[in-house]
């Protein structure tokens, strides 16, 4: 099948949405008062336009070691075991396995990833800035593999020339600095290949003053090439193609909204995050918290991350996807679903 017409018939089977076009149809939808249930965010509805379709299975939470349920990943920020050290600082340590886990991407479409604690993406992991890192990676998988953090720490712990033979272990230690949202990821040649994989997550470090408040949420851009050809048949935001479709994001009215945006998609070179009806304010790196841009859309390359914060002023149901439509039609897509002030998000 020729690259055109096996894209082709990716975007008209997909699940959930088979184009910008076809949104309005999907907004017309009823969701609950209350935002997605217990039950409806464990798996998706079975959608007979894509042939083969079937329900996710079980979805699972955080630190479970199996498939996360994107709903939970959304906002699951992993503090780590914590310690008070001797001069009073404070000691955050986790515990990362590289395992290999069949993982589901979309409906009936499965995929072969090497994973951090069995998930793609992987633990999103937070501190404050000044806390002492320390993870213990413990490689139980048939490949070599490391972990490298973005951010400033000695060159012994930067994954690169550390690599963890199967059966290995390594542990990393460095002082979190500065503050802002980072991301960590193997850092084993072929690199193309560790990454697309799935050996990827977030890291963010709080400044000293902490944000205001909102409602936050992480966001880890990704794709998927299941057929090894080397370019991406889906494309995800939290790993399952259109499941925030599927399951909007419950918000409220005037709620603040800050999102953790990382982009870790391979073989395409750019990806981008736009916002339906509404503007934020994106902070690169977030590693200021004044300067900041006013926009709709945002363009990041890989390794590229930001804050974004927002509110809603209108209730509805209101669309947010990648603005290469491309990447949209293949997976891409989800939508807020706002209620009114009064109601329970």
């Amino acid at each position: 099948m020729s690259e055109l017409s096996r894209r082709q018939f990716l975007r008209w089977g997909l699940p959930g949405v088979a184009s910008l076009a076809g949104a309005a149809a999907l907004a017309t939808r009823d969701a609950p008062a209350g935002g997605p249930s217990a039950t409806s965010a464990s798996r998706h509805e079975e959608h007979p336009g894509m042939p083969g379709a079937g329900k996710i299975p079980d979805l699972h939470p955080p630190g479970s070691g199996k498939q996360v349920d994107p709903m939970l990943f959304l906002t699951h920020f992993d503090w780590g075991m914590t310690s008070r050290l001797a001069d009073g600082r404070t000691q955050r340590e986790w515990t990362l396995t590289a395992l290999e886990r069949e993982i589901v991407v979309a409906p009936g479409v499965t995929f072969p990833a090497w994973t951090y604690n069995g998930s793609v993406p992987a633990p999103t992991l937070r501190c404050r800035v000044g806390d002492v890192v320390r993870v213990k990676f413990a490689n139980e998988a048939s490949h070599t593999h490391s972990i490298h953090f973005h951010g400033i720490h000695p060159a012994n712990m930067d994954g690169v020339l550390e690599q963890v033979p199967p059966g290995g272990t390594y542990t990393y230690e460095f002082v979190a600095d500065p503050f802002g949202v980072f991301l960590y990821h193997c850092h084993t040649m072929p690199l193309t290949q560790h990454i697309h994989k799935g050996l990827y997550g977030a890291f963010i470090v709080d400044p000293p003053k902490p944000r205001p408040p909102a409602r936050e949420f992480v966001m880890v851009m990704n794709g998927f090439d299941t057929d090894m050809d080397g370019g991406n048949e889906f494309y995800t935001v939290n790993g399952i193609a259109n499941y925030y479709v599927d399951h909007p994001i419950p918000l409220r009215v005037n709620e603040p909204v800050r999102i953790y945006l990382v982009n870790l998609l391979e073989f395409d070179m750019i990806n981008s995050f736009h916002l339906h009806a509404n503007m934020f304010r994106y902070y690169p790196t977030g590693t200021d918290l004044e300067r900041y841009e006013y926009t709709d859309t945002v363009m990041l390359a890989q390794g590229q991350r930001g804050v974004m914060e927002f509110t809603y002023k209108l209730p509805g149901r209101y669309m947010f996807h990648a603005h290469k439509t491309e990447f949209a039609e293949l997976g891409w897509n989800g939508f807020f679903e706002v209620l009114p002030a009064e109601a329970k998000a």
